[in-house]
């Protein structure tokens, strides 16, 4: 049985509470129209304008000048070139596109670009994505079984063992670690800002993962553990609170293990997610989180 505390409920079912809100959340983002269950395709732009698989009209890269100011590049563009019988409009405004479009995206950068099929013309999302200095298409069809069919990502059972106080080693400045992503073509950069250093249920010694920031301050964890391609996906990531200050000058951060989540790139081989550092793994099994949404 748990504290009681001045509202009149125990602690670890208040706890359990805000999970099981943070799961029917989870579910609901994933199930969103033209979200990650509904990739359907991954495909480089080349040079010279071309069809591409699943979608009407011809796309390439061109090169457009360099851009001026300190790390000058060559600048790359995006090209679609349509005629109105192909049935595309721009998912911004609905623009039936009759001729040659064009859009300029920053490394890591997407677009939800233009649409078509259904009868509303809207069956079929493109997006227009910038990966590892190049242009690349993914196809977002409504259709899609992975979508029509999600039930809702399997987890552990929740357990507050799992939510554990961790001390967060800040860098002077963030370090830029080349990673792989799940995406044998796709380089990746994991830019660590600290060190969160922990114990967990079962282990002897402490842990010590790099993070990333994200908004407000929050950290993320991407980690490999003992469950990988057995109960849970190759790898995960946990998502903390901003550190808080104690006054001693440390940091204390709460990693929640149960909250643990899969990458995109679990539910569809169209992603091109981070893999963790090379030091993140955890030699133990994190028995907690989400698991494999398509168990052997």
């Amino acid at each position: 049985m748990g504290t009681t505390t001045s509202a009149g409920t125990t602690a670890p079912t208040a706890k359990l509470e805000r999970w099981q809100r943070f799961r029917a959340n989870r579910d609901k983002a994933l199930a969103a129209g033209h979200g990650w269950l509904t990739l359907t395709s991954f495909q480089w732009l080349e040079d010279s304008p071309a069809a591409v698989e699943l979608v009407p009209g011809l796309w390439s890269t061109r090169g457009s000048g360099s851009v001026e100011g300190a790390g000058a590049r060559e600048r790359t563009t995006a090209v679609l070139t349509a005629v109105p019988s192909d049935g595309l409009t721009l998912v911004e405004t609905g623009e039936t596109v009759d001729g040659t479009i064009t859009e300029v995206l920053a490394d890591e950068e997407s677009l939800l670009w233009v649409q078509f099929g259904g009868p509303s013309g809207d069956r079929t999302v493109v997006e227009l994505a910038m990966r590892g200095g190049r242009y690349a298409i993914r196809t977002r069809d409504a259709e899609s079984p992975v979508f029509t069919e999600f039930a809702g990502v399997p987890t552990y059972p929740y357990n507050p063992e799992w939510e554990v106080t961790a001390r967060f080693e800040p860098y002077p400045a963030p370090v830029e670690v080349p990673i792989s992503t799940a995406n044998p073509l796709v380089d990746g950069v994991h830019r660590t800002v600290g060190e969160v250093v922990f114990r967990l249920p079962g282990s002897p010694h402490e842990f010590r993962l790099q993070a990333e920031e994200e908004k407000l301050g929050a950290l993320t964890v991407t980690f490999h553990d003992e469950t990988n391609g057995d109960t849970t996906d190759d790898w995960r990531k946990v998502a903390a609170p901003r550190p808080r200050p104690n006054p001693d000058g440390s940091f204390t951060v709460v990693l929640d293990f149960n909250r643990a989540i899969n990458y995109p790139s679990a539910f569809t081989p169209y992603g091109t997610c981070p893999m963790p550092v090379r030091n993140n793994s955890l030699d133990i099994r994190v028995e907690a989180g989400e698991k494999q949404p398509y168990p052997a």
